[in-house]
């Protein structure tokens, strides 16, 4: 494998965590054992992806679909979230990583969107990386919330029609002040976005591998950026 200071390092990865219930399963151990080792990856690709030059990370931890999953793994995914919102006000600090939690919150606990509340203005002067945590986040129910955004500002500010356009329309999606992804990694062999930043992955590169989430680690993660490395990127239907 090449050094990675000579590959191109993309500036925002984002990641679909995918795999932590076969892994477990594979083990003879209940899926919730693979998300708890899954939670613990996500902590080191930070430090790993921040060291070697990556500035923006964007994880998918709990899609709006992940509700229809059996009550017992979706309990059990809400407090493995609700550990990490509790320690990562910490870990954020010792790392000087800056976390966003983008989805719609509105409908998790009131007790955990405080702590999400609390975790961005404790972190929100960190100059390291820009960590983005989806939680209930679902790509069309991000549009959808951006359009009646947006009609409710045509309608009280003002804002012409003819005006609209992409930079616009941009800054009503959960990540605004985000630049969109340049690579995304979906792990455990599944090639499909499944609903996530479907605007925002629009020129992406996409990496594939089999690795389950909780195997994935600093090697398999230069393995994925030489391969962006290695593209020679295309902008536009050419």
């Amino acid at each position: 494998m090449s050094d990675h200071n000579n590959m191109n390092i993309p500036n925002h990865v984002a990641i679909i965590l995918d795999g932590n219930g076969r892994w477990a399963k594979k083990k003879g151990m209940p899926r919730n054992f693979g998300h708890s080792q899954g939670s613990k990856v996500v902590e080191q690709i930070c430090e790993d992806a921040y060291n070697i030059g990556i500035k923006y990370l964007t994880v998918y931890a709990f899609s709006t679909e992940n509700w229809k999953r059996p009550k017992s793994e979706v309990d059990a995914l809400m407090k493995l979230l609700n550990n990490y919102l509790d320690s990562s006000i910490k870990t954020s600090k010792k790392n000087n990583i800056r976390v966003k939690i983008i989805g719609d919150i509105t409908r998790l606990h009131e007790d955990m969107q405080k702590k999400i509340y609390n975790l961005e203005e404790a972190s929100k002067n960190n100059t390291g990386l820009r960590l983005q945590v989806a939680i209930n986040y679902g790509s069309r129910d991000e549009i959808i919330r951006a359009v009646k955004s947006l009609i409710g500002d045509v309608k009280e500010m003002g804002i012409a029609i003819d005006d609209i356009d992409e930079d616009i329309f941009t800054k009503y999606l959960d990540t605004k002040d985000i630049p969109e992804p340049d690579l995304l990694i979906r792990t455990s062999a599944e090639q499909r976005l499944s609903n996530f930043l479907l605007w925002q992955l629009a020129y992406t590169e996409f990496y594939f591998t089999d690795v389950l989430w909780p195997d994935f680690n600093k090697k398999e993660l230069l393995q994925a950026v030489e391969y962006y490395s290695n593209r020679k990127r295309k902008f536009g239907a050419i």
